[in-house]
Parts: C-alpha cells; sequence; structure tokens
C-alpha cells in the first residue's frame, strides 16, 4: 500500500496515456476522492489502452464533476440512518456489519462509500460496537467490512477475531475484501491459519469485475482460503464499459467457478454521486443475466440484485422492477 499510485497523472504515465489524456482526466472527482493504485493491480492492465477495463475502474474522469443527476447522492444505501453504535451497523436481521477501518487497498472510482464520513463512523473502539452484538441474541453473523477489514495489521485483526468468537450467540464471520484481488500477498499462512482455528464459520467475500483482475498470484491465494477452509464468494457490480456484455461476465463467472468461488452477487450500481457515467440500464441486466442462465450452470449464475435504503434485505432487479410497475 506505502508503493501505490497515488495521483492520476502519475498513474496516465504508467501505463503509457498520452499528456492530452493525463490533462483531460487529471481532475476529474480527484479532490473528493483521491486516486489510489496498487502495483499489482496496475500489472494487470493494458499499457497504453484507455479502454481497459482495469483502468476504467481507477482511474479518475471529469464526469465525476458531474453531478445533474439528482438521483446519485452521498448515501444511497442509507448506510448513516442504520448506524447503532460506533462503526456498527444493523440493517438486516440477524446480522450486523462493522466499518473496521476508512483505508482500502484500491480507489474503485464507482464506490458506494466514496463519501462515507469514516471519521465519524469507523470503530476506534470496539467496546460499543461488541456490546450491541453482545445485548442481541439475534444477531449470529457479524460482517466485517469497510474500508477494506484486512488493511488491519494482524494483530488488531485478530483481537477482533477473538472478541467476536466469544460472543456465543456468533455462529458465523464474513469478511468482505478487496485485498485478495487488489493485492493478494496480504492472504497470508498466518490469516488462513487464524481463520480456520476459528470456532466460526467463516465466508471471505472477495470483488472482482472482471476476469483480467483474477491473475495467476490471486487465484494461488484463492486456492490456498479454499484449501483452509474458507468458502470463498465473489460479488461484482455491473459496469458500464467494463463488464456490461455477455462475454465480459461469462468469462468471469466461468473463471471464478473453476478456482471453486461461487458467483454471489452482481449489484445494480448503487447511485452514488460521482458514479453516474458507470450506470448500466437495469433492462439491459436483466437481458445479461438471462443470456448467462442459457450459457452457465445455474450456480454460476449471480444473483442480480439491488440495494434501496431501508429494505429488510438486497432486493433481486426482476422483483424491484415488477413491483414498481404495479405501484
Amino acid at each position: 500500500m506505502k508503493r501505490a499510485i497515488r495521483d492520476s497523472g502519475t498513474l496516465c504515465e504508467a501505463v503509457g496515456l498520452s499528456d492530452s489524456n493525463d490533462s483531460a482526466r487529471k481532475i476529474g472527482g480527484e479532490n473528493q476522492f483521491p486516486t489510489f493504485v496498487p502495483l499489482e493491480f496496475l500489472g494487470r492492465l493494458n499499457p497504453g489502452d484507455p479502454a481497459d477495463p482495469l483502468l476504467r475502474q481507477v482511474l479518475p474522469v471529469t464526469q465525476e464533476d458531474e453531478n445533474a443527476d439528482p438521483r446519485f447522492v452521498t448515501d444511497p444505501v442509507g448506510d448513516q440512518a442504520s448506524m447503532v453504535a460506533s462503526g456498527l451497523m444493523h440493517k438486516y436481521n440477524g446480522r450486523t456489519l462493522m466499518i473496521t477501518t476508512g483505508a482500502c487497498g484500491v480507489h474503485c472510482r464507482y464506490c458506494f462509500r466514496r463519501e462515507f464520513p469514516y471519521s465519524e463512523n469507523r470503530a476506534h473502539d470496539w467496546t460499543p460496537a461488541l456490546e450491541y452484538i453482545r445485548a442481541n441474541p439475534t444477531i449470529d453473523e457479524v460482517i466485517l467490512s469497510g474500508g477494506d477489514p484486512l488493511t488491519l495489521v494482524d494483530t488488531k485483526l485478530f483481537d477482533l477475531f477473538t472478541h467476536i468468537e466469544s460472543i456465543d450467540h456468533v455462529r458465523r464471520l464474513r469478511i468482505h475484501s478487496r485485498m485478495p484481488v487488489v493485492i493478494p500477498q496480504r492472504v497470508t499462512a498466518d490469516l488462513i491459519d487464524r481463520l480456520d482455528q476459528s470456532r466460526l464459520a467463516v465466508w471471505m467475500v472477495i470483488h472482482a469485475n472482471h476476469a483480467a483482475e483474477l491473475d495467476t498470484l490471486v487465484l494461488d491465494r484463492i486456492d490456498a482460503m479454499i484449501r483452509g477452509g474458507i468458502t470463498v464468494l465473489n460479488q461484482a457490480v455491473l459496469l458500464r464499459g467494463i463488464n456490461d456484455n455477455a462475454d465480459a461476465l461469462t468469462e468471469l463467472c466461468e473463471k471464478l467457478i473453476n478456482a471453486q468461488v461461487m458467483p454471489y452477487y452482481l449489484h445494480q450500481l448503487d447511485r452514488v454521486r460521482g458514479a453516474a457515467h458507470f450506470e448500466v440500464p437495469t433492462q439491459r441486466g436483466l437481458e445479461l443475466i438471462e443470456v448467462l442462465r442459457q450459457r452457465l450452470p445455474g450456480y454460476a449464475v449471480p444473483q442480480y440484485v439491488t440495494e434501496q435504503a431501508g429494505e429488510p434485505s438486497k432486493s433481486p432487479v426482476g422483483q424491484v422492477l415488477s413491483k414498481s410497475k404495479v405501484l
């Protein structure tokens, strides 16, 4: 992370884009949401290709500063309204989500928490969040998110594991992390061993949007987690110009299942300010899912979902559209 690229000019230079391309992109959204690209991820980009699907995920563009659509807001999924303790959200029955840190291993330009006030809401002290979980016996799953929980050092992360394991009614630990994809070296033998020793059922949810993100080292670290007893799922976001075609999604799903990773969710873009240029129409998304059903076994087709603030769960996109037509 210390070696990561932290400005768009350096990023453009690193991938061989011209100075004109650099100046055209340099200011877009970068003041509010800085560039952050680790060298491990950079190495998978196609030099000189401004349309590279991995580059488009991390390079600021001028459209980020255009916010004419009032549907794109700072908190599109109602995160702040669901905070019940410092660093803890309780949106859904039976599970809570801990904001472990504001740091990430990469800054994805479509991130729905790109303007989340981490300084006010992440847990500097786990005690209030843990007390809330301990006092609510209906909570049997704790989700670690952020930011990215795997940016924490092992001592702090393992200490948190121990505290969660001490709560008798918690049965599952779910870790949402992009680190196994963007900096796969973070998935160490020590981390795998610690999770394997846990009394909890451990689920690792990684985040890859395109098959090109899954290089040899990423697949090796995924295999190590699976051999270590960790169930691995993937969630992706449907993104214009990146994976909004049947071939790209098919290749991604096939690469995942060949690595024994379950394609979990394909998210409709959360309407966060600065990301409108990534949105794919839901009708197009439904068409793509239908093609995947024709091409792939059922277990390889992700659930196409959207998150709506205040709803008790993620919602299948088709059901949301049907409901809106009835209303």
